[in-house]
């Protein structure tokens, strides 16, 4: 009897504990956590649901032209940048660089960055509030405001603020300016001129039209991006749609998208703690990419105001600018939008090293040779050493085939004898190797920068070479144009031009030069390659093409050199 009142005097027990548990911890939390959702869905509703009516509206595209005459504007004029603000929703939806053109013919068209969202590509940033609840009771400036200007023109010389007023009286201000290059200034001040404090968050945002088309290589990121927290984060179009939404929360850093060349994103204080998203969602079956941020909880008293300061990056990928912004405004790691890799320590430096040379010579493709002989210059040691071991092995290459031959059918003695080889003629097999992997990084890191920089693109080279950032336009099917017709419609991997062949056939005869395998398999390998390689560096762009070419000549060059002070060694 006394158990089964101890057994259900402890099950009264644990029900009490669990009871009191539940009511005084579990219950409080579960409230807590619920309030923060419910705020959080509130705030992203907020954020969705404030979009341009004309967006949801149109079901088609509207010509450009079109699209920026239906809304009041003010211009954008500066040294780099042309365009204008619409008033409606104060988006700056219309930028056009001044100096980068789509191709290099004389009547090219400039490369336009941002476009009205109701045309196809749409893009854009804007600035503004949120409500920290649906429950507030005054009205905020959205995408249908449409605010007034007190000038008609920003440039670098001169700034606009841009004025609304609610119907509450609290009234809202942004001074909009732009400096010499592609750096935005948005300054937003709010007055509080009622007789009780209100509650608001800042928000900012950049939003896409359409997925847009990019390389598709491995080695370049585009798409959205961001450093949060000091750290950088890529997220690429497609990993977007399947995910929805992805959040961060940082202090300060900066949220954007890139292209291969070109950047806008959007930097908050450093100071402030911020939620940034990245969003995808469609609108009459059209693709939308938005990025955006929230900054903490602003109370602003009764007859009281507050002001707060952003940066808009919209513009090229130009390491010097980058690197200029991010000392002067703090600004972590911006030069990351550009895609410098895992060997960033060396991506860099190689890239300031080619704008160098390219300050000095006036020809990029130069300064891509003198920077493939510096980098060979400074592994001098290393590759001697290879090539040492190289040669020595290409001596013994008889002897080798002589041993192989004797003991074919016994590998256990075939190994000894090549040891006892080695050990007498003072060779190491594996020393031309290890030179060879520890400038692998370094190949690479010049590889990357070549194919991503801003600064090969249409870089000129000399003679048919205009643009080092595409394929060599020449092609072997019409006799590099003495036949009059034009093969450009076929893929560049078979419609090979005259630096990818030249490219090839100095890996052939670096190849020549080198100790041929023994092994039958393998010669009949690395005597395709070079065949291979043409094949698969013909489509990309020329710069890394001849780079490839210099490469080999300036190791064929070492190779020579290093074999003649071997020979003489012997003499």
């Amino acid at each position: 009897m006394n158990e089964q009142g101890n057994l259900l005097l402890a099950i009264v027990l644990s029900l009490l504990i669990l009871l009191g548990f539940n009511i005084f911890f579990e219950a409080p939390k579960m409230k807590k956590e619920a309030e923060t959702k419910k705020q959080i869905e509130q705030t992203d509703n907020l954020i969705k649901n404030n979009a341009d009516s004309s967006e949801n509206n149109i079901t088609g595209y509207l010509e450009l032209n079109d699209a920026l005459s239906k809304d009041k504007r003010i211009k954008i004029d500066s040294p780099r940048l042309q365009g204008s603000i619409n008033l409606k929703g104060l988006k700056i939806d219309d930028l056009t660089f001044k100096n980068y053109k789509k191709t290099l013919d004389k009547d090219s068209e400039l490369v336009i960055l941002f476009k009205p969202t109701t045309t196809e590509g749409g893009y854009f940033s804007n600035f503004g509030w949120i409500k920290t609840s649906k429950d507030d009771d005054f009205d905020l400036p959205d995408e249908e405001t449409i605010w007034k200007a007190n000038s008609k023109k920003i440039s670098d010389k001169n700034s606009a603020i841009f004025s609304w007023k609610n119907n509450q009286g609290i009234e809202f201000e942004q001074e909009i300016s732009i400096d010499e290059d592609f750096m935005f200034t948005i300054k937003q001040k709010v007055l509080n001129n009622t007789d009780k404090k209100i509650r608001i968050k800042p928000t900012a945002k950049i939003r896409r039209t359409d997925t847009p088309k990019t390389q598709g290589f491995f080695i370049l990121h585009e798409g959205p991006i961001g450093i949060i927290d000091d750290v950088l984060e890529e997220i690429d179009y497609k990993d977007l749609k399947k995910k929805k939404e992805i959040k961060y929360d940082s202090k300060g850093g900066w949220f954007g998208i890139t292209d291969k060349y070109w950047l806008a994103t959007l930097i908050p204080d450093q100071n402030f703690n911020v939620t940034s998203r990245y969003n995808f969602y469609t609108i009459n079956n059209k693709e939308k990419y938005q990025v955006d941020y929230t900054g903490g909880i602003i109370e602003i008293p009764s007859n009281e105001s507050i002001a707060i300061e952003n940066l808009l990056y919209a513009g090229a990928k130009e390491v010097e600018l980058l690197d200029k912004y991010e000392k002067q405004y703090s600004i972590p790691r911006l030069d990351f939008a550009i895609d410098f890799g895992w060997y960033y320590f060396l991506t860099k430096p190689f890239l300031y090293l080619l704008i160098f040379f390219k300050n000095i010579t006036g020809n990029f493709g130069i300064s891509i040779i003198l920077l493939t002989l510096l980098i060979k210059l400074v592994f001098f040691p290393l590759a001697n050493k290879s090539y040492v071991a190289m040669q020595k092995m290409k001596d013994l290459q008889p002897q080798l085939l002589r041993i192989k031959e004797m003991h074919k059918n016994d590998k256990v003695k075939l190994n000894q004898e090549m040891m006892a080889l080695y050990k007498r003629e003072k060779v190491n097999p594996a020393a031309g190797c290890l030179p060879i992997l520890i400038q692998i990084p370094v190949f690479f890191a010049l590889y990357k920068i070549l194919f991503v920089s801003l600064e090969m693109r249409q870089a000129p080279f000399y003679f048919w070479i205009n643009d080092l950032s595409v394929a060599d336009p020449t092609s072997i099917l019409n006799l590099f144009g003495l036949l009059p017709y034009d093969p450009n419609f076929l893929p560049k991997i078979i419609n090979i031009g005259i630096w990818p062949l030249i490219m090839g056939g100095t890996m052939y005869l670096q190849q020549k030069l080198n100790p041929q395998p023994t092994d039958p398999m393998q010669a009949k390998i690395f005597m395709y390659l070079p065949i291979f390689f043409t094949f698969i560096l013909a489509p990309f762009p020329s710069g890394l093409v001849i780079y490839w070419t210099a490469n080999n000549v300036l190791s064929m060059g070492q190779q020579i050199l290093i074999k003649k002070k071997m020979e003489k060694q012997k003499k």
